[in-house]
């Protein structure tokens, strides 16, 4: 089968996306591969839209209407997408311009910098709008609004450095979980649980494809693989939510993103939310402060991220911190908090596999903890363990500094035994024996939390979380192997409250803060009710 581009103006290969690529088969965008080729004529998408634009054009929806679903009405999606192959095409080429006369007109001084290069887009994508509306005019059609041809650059600057026709949902403090179940199929989940429909977010299932690929690639520094051989992207948004995808291995393309809302949070803001009672709140920051090594486990969408926030934030300032992650979502350095911290983030490789089972450029978690040692830090954090990255976590917790990690689980006794099989997956030269043993002598505290949906007095719904148990964790009996000791527990569908049972380990924690009495009083109090 040749591989040369069509020359057929109907042919949709032809357009600067295929350029230089082959025509068969799915493709990835341009932002960040080599230079598209530069169009020798109108793509035939802009002569149909132009063609389109002489008929009578739908009323324009104010600008008040829920973002959801109103704005894609007007919109020319084929356009959208003709346009943003065009400007990332030119952002690509004038990136690899080594020697332009003028940098500030060209365009690479924006190779550099994420605003100055999202101006210099703004700028490609209102000329490419004048000269297709002046075009238009010219063969009798129709001019577009001022408000359309904002809508019009709005819907093409998200296309290219945005999340396309998905980021006006991203954009909606409402939302906090979008599922995209195939291109027609597009529901919302809200903060208080609800779930709602909107408008779908591409016209084909293999256009969602290909703008995955296309999001996947344009980061220059830590590019995504997206192909039937590697049917699983996880990628970290601009502004911290979080995006998983899968297709092939399932009926219909699949995308989750989730949108945290609280990028910066406090423990104190989990006691006013009554999420956490006030005692839990002063064990957990004097646990922290003393190097106390803690994992937050929980179901999905519990709140697990949030309170690693929360924890964080009671490192004192002085320490020199060291996160890894799969995909950013802590944030430590936002917070603004350390002077010193050193993000690492994996990196899956995108050339062929080498003789150790790796792609050829691949980075994990164990690579970057490893190189951290060399760094002078006073903490390791290691972010969510899903699955082998478990015994990076573990690592970071014998070094001694008082590691953070995430779990799901739906208990804290049910959260050993998961990291136990996640430490076991790492190969057959771990035994549950051996995986036990290293927990039980680096972990030593279990965070538990839990969330439901709940009517509230006034009739509203609300997405409740709170801490349902904290245990702390020892070494035990040669049978099981560790043993817990539940320091606050379940109070029915409300935070966790003060057991009364404590550790000799826990009493320590007074040098850190830990006030006893009031442990103490709370739970006196809570056996009392």
């Amino acid at each position: 089968m040749s591989t040369e581009p069509s020359n057929d103006p109907g042919d949709p290969t032809a357009l600067p996306l295929f350029a230089a690529q082959a025509p068969h088969g799915r493709v990835r965008g341009t932002f960040s591969l080599r230079p598209a080729a530069q169009p020798s004529r109108t793509p035939a998408v802009l002569e149909d839209a132009r063609r389109r634009h002489s008929s009578p054009r739908p009323a324009v929806i104010p600008s008040s209407a829920p973002r959801p679903t109103a704005d894609s009405a007007e919109i020319d999606w084929s356009l959208v997408r003709a346009l943003r192959t065009i400007v990332a095409g030119r952002l690509t080429k004038d990136h690899t311009k080594e020697n332009a006369q003028d940098r500030n007109e060209a365009g690479p001084s924006a190779a550099g910098d994420r605003t100055a290069q999202e101006q210099y887009g703004r700028a490609v994508i209102d000329e490419l709008l004048a000269d297709h509306t002046a075009d238009a005019v010219a063969t009798g059609g129709q001019a577009w609004t001022g408000a359309q041809q904002a809508r019009m650059a709005q819907a093409v600057f998200d296309a290219v450095f945005g999340l396309g026709r998905l980021q006006p949902l991203i954009d909606d403090d409402r939302v906090e979980n979008i599922f995209v179940l195939g291109h027609r199929k597009v529901l919302l989940q809200l903060v208080d649980g609800t779930r709602i429909g909107a408008e779908p977010v591409a016209d084909s299932d293999e256009e969602l494809i290909d703008f995955l690929r296309f999001v996947a690639n344009r980061s220059e520094s830590n590019p995504r693989p997206f192909s039937e051989g590697t049917p699983r992207l996880h990628l970290k948004l601009d502004g911290g939510a979080r995006l998983a995808a899968t297709a092939w291995v399932v009926s219909v393309p699949t995308v989750v993103i989730r949108r945290h809302r609280l990028s910066i949070d406090s423990l104190a803001a989990w006691v006013d939310r009554d999420c956490m009672s006030p005692a839990c709140a002063d064990f957990l920051a004097a646990a922290v402060r003393a190097g106390w090594s803690t994992v937050v486990a929980g179901p999905m969408s519990a709140g697990k991220t949030t309170l690693m926030r929360a924890l964080c934030a009671q490192i004192p300032p002085q320490e020199a911190i060291g996160t890894f992650e799969t995909e950013y979502e802590l944030f430590v350095d936002q917070a603004g908090r350390h002077e010193v911290v050193i993000d690492w983030e994996s990196r899956p490789g995108m050339g062929e596999i080498g003789a150790d089972g790796r792609a050829a450029g691949a980075f994990d978690l164990d690579d970057a903890l490893v190189d951290s040692f060399r760094f002078a830090l006073d903490r390791q954090i290691v972010g969510e363990i899903r699955g082998r990255e478990v015994w990076t976590m573990i690592k970071a917790m014998e070094s001694g500094t008082g590691s953070l990690s995430t779990t799901h689980a739906s208990s804290a006794e049910a959260c050993v035994h998961k990291l136990v099989t996640c430490a076991m997956e790492t190969g057959g030269h771990v035994t549950r024996d051996l995986a036990m043993e290293k927990l039980a002598g680096c972990l030593d505290v279990i965070v538990q939390l839990d969330r439901k949906a709940v009517v509230l007095p006034d009739g509203t719904r609300a997405m409740r979380r709170w801490v349902r148990e904290v245990a702390v964790v020892e070494p035990g009996e040669r049978e099981k192997g560790y043993a817990l000791t539940y320091l606050f527990g379940p109070s029915g569908n409300g935070p966790a409250l003060a057991t009364g049972v404590i550790t000799e380990a826990c009493r320590d924690l007074v040098a850190h803060g830990f006030d006893l009495d009031a442990y103490q009083a709370e739970a006196d109090a809570g056996w009392s009710r």
